[in-house]
Formats: C-alpha cells, sequence, structure tokens
C-alpha cells in the first residue's frame, strides 16, 4: 500500500463529500479511490467512514485522523516545495500591505535593490491606514505597534525605533523651542490617530539609572491623523510638532528640514513585524523579501550609528 497517496485520497474524500466527487479531482477510477481507502483502514485497524447508499458520514476516529493528515501533508508538500525551490529562479508577484508611512519609507526604498537581484519578482503594494489590517489577503503585512504583536499572528520582527520629537526651524523660529516635556502644553502639537491613543495627553519617556521615567503632558492638537504621511508633510511644513521614528527622521535631520527636540525624551519605541497569512507553504519569494528588509534594516541602523544617514542601497 501507498500509505501517503492513501492519506492524500482520504483527505480528498473528506473534502470532496464522496468517493466518486474525489476521484474525478485526483483523476483516478472510483474503484481505485475506494481500494486505498479500505487499505488505510486496514492498516489502522479501524472504520475512518461510514458508507451507506444514500449518504458517507465520518466516524469520530476518521474526523481526528483528518484534521492530523492536514497539519502532516501540508508539512510533506512545504518540504517539497522549498527544496524544489532552491533550484527554480525566484518570480512571480509579491502581495504587500503596509501604513502609509511604512510603504514610503520602508518598503518602497528596498524595491530597486531587491530587483536587481530578483528582477522576475514583481510588487503590488497596497498602502492603507486601516485599524485592523486583512492579513490572509496579502504575502506580507507590515504593522507598527509599541505593545509588541498579537501572539496568534505568525510574524517575524524587522526592527524596534525610537519615537523622537521634531519640528521645523520655521516654526520654533516663530514658536520657540521647548525646553521641557511641560512646554508641550502651550505648543500646536501634531498627532498620529492610533488605537488605544488619548488625543489630549501626550506620554514621554526616557531612560535613566533608576530606571524609565514616565511624564504624561496635556496638549490640544491643531492635527489628528491616521495618515502618518500627512502628519509628517505639516510638520516639514511648519504646522506644528510631530513625531516619528529616529529612523525615518534621520535624512531631515541631516538636511537640516527638521529639528530634534527635548532629547533624550522620547514618544515610544515601536517594533515593525512582518506578518504573513500562515506558517505552512510560505512561498520562496516571501522569505526571500523578508531576509532583504531584515539585511537592509539592520544596514541601515549601522550607518545611523556611523553618522550616515541612508537607505534601501542593494548594490
Amino acid at each position: 500500500m501507498d500509505r501517503l497517496l492513501s492519506m492524500r485520497v482520504f483527505r480528498r474524500v473528506i473534502d470532496e463529500g464522496s468517493f466518486a466527487a474525489a476521484a474525478r479531482a485526483l483523476d483516478l477510477s472510483p474503484a481505485v479511490v475506494t481500494r486505498l481507502v479500505a487499505d488505510l483502514e486496514a492498516h489502522l485497524g479501524t472504520r475512518l467512514l461510514q458508507r451507506t447508499t444514500r449518504r458517507l458520514a465520518v466516524t469520530d476516529a476518521g474526523a481526528a485522523y483528518v484534521e492530523r493528515l492536514r497539519s502532516i501533508l501540508a508539512d510533506i508538500d512545504e518540504a517539497d516545495a522549498s527544496v524544489g525551490a532552491q533550484t527554480r529562479e525566484l518570480a512571480g508577484l509579491l502581495h504587500i500591505s503596509a501604513p502609509p508611512l511604512l510603504a514610503t519609507y520602508l518598503v518602497g526604498p528596498l524595491i530597486a535593490g531587491f530587483r536587481r537581484l530578483h528582477p522576475n519578482i514583481r510588487f503590488e503594494l497596497d498602502a492603507d491606514a486601516w485599524d485592523s489590517p486583512a492579513i490572509e489577503n496579502h504575502d506580507i503585512t507590515l504593522l507598527a505597534t509599541d505593545e509588541g504583536y498579537d501572539g496568534s499572528i505568525v510574524a517575524r520582527h524587522i526592527l524596534t525605533v525610537e519615537a523622537v520629537l521634531v519640528a521645523s526651524p520655521a516654526y520654533l523660529a516663530r514658536s520657540g523651542v521647548p525646553q521641557r516635556p511641560e512646554d508641550l502644553s502651550r505648543h500646536e502639537c501634531l498627532r498620529m490617530r492610533l488605537p488605544g491613543l488619548r488625543p489630549n495627553v501626550w506620554r514621554l519617556r526616557r531612560s535613566g539609572a533608576a530606571g524609565d521615567e514616565v511624564v504624561d503632558v496635556p496638549v490640544r492638537p491643531v492635527l489628528w491623523t491616521n495618515h502618518s504621511e500627512a502628519l509628517m508633510r505639516a510638520t516639514l511644513d511648519g504646522a506644528g510638532i510631530g513625531s516619528t521614528s529616529l529612523e525615518i527622521a534621520a535624512v531631515h535631520l541631516a538636511k537640516g528640514e527638521l529639528v530634534r527636540l527635548l532629547a533624550p525624551w522620547n514618544v515610544g519605541r515601536p517594533s515593525v513585524y512582518a506578518a504573513l497569512p500562515s506558517r505552512k507553504f510560505t512561498p520562496q519569494r516571501v522569505r526571500a523579501f523578508l531576509d532583504y528588509t531584515t539585511a537592509q534594516t539592520q544596514a541601515m541602523l549601522a550607518a545611523m550609528e556611523a553618522g550616515v544617514p541612508r537607505f534601501g542601497g542593494g548594490r
């Protein structure tokens, strides 16, 4: 008996609801399908299906067995695919979803370098300011969170950043430079709308020998938005004091377009995760892009430490 074939046939009979439908789907004769299921039952010493002239019913043993089979057969398929992928050129369409800021500053700068390595991979990028992303609809969904990711989500950590306060020189010339966290109360503040975040309170943190110090400052935002690019544009144009990651602000800081305020205070340390729809059968192009993204973010952080803000090379 070919046990693996018998397992696949039994699973297909369950999925299709009949021996005849499974035979058509597998391009086998009904007699062969019936015999393979019977051989599997004989091997296991238990009945998996109850057959009558009118209907096909799964026994309790059959229901438990097919659930285990799904995981086992998926692992086998994934192993076969991963080995085969080593000898195949990477190609296909990569579906990515990301908030606008990550789409602009993380994914966008990576595409040219990645496609120099893998020119047959194409991208479909959805940049949406969602609260509850549809992870199952994309190969990769980028998430940014202060609290860590949901343990039920299959995700890879990409990087952790420091969110800092920034403003344009024009705004500071007009309104003055805050010297203490409490000074924010009298400034025009630009806030990002995130789940659980209070618009009228800005929480600042700094690390010290005795641990983290936290200060809650009451503010009245002149802009409260879920669109990170709009907030960055308003900050650059002098609308007020905004916040962004130090990594994203680095280029603007180096050009003198923004000034960091109240260092070493920050407004959080958000982490970026790449969420996947499933652990099973991750396409090789997805693994390749995640590996490339991780390598490039590490290079970016190293360059920043050396005082050279750059990102998205891949040369």
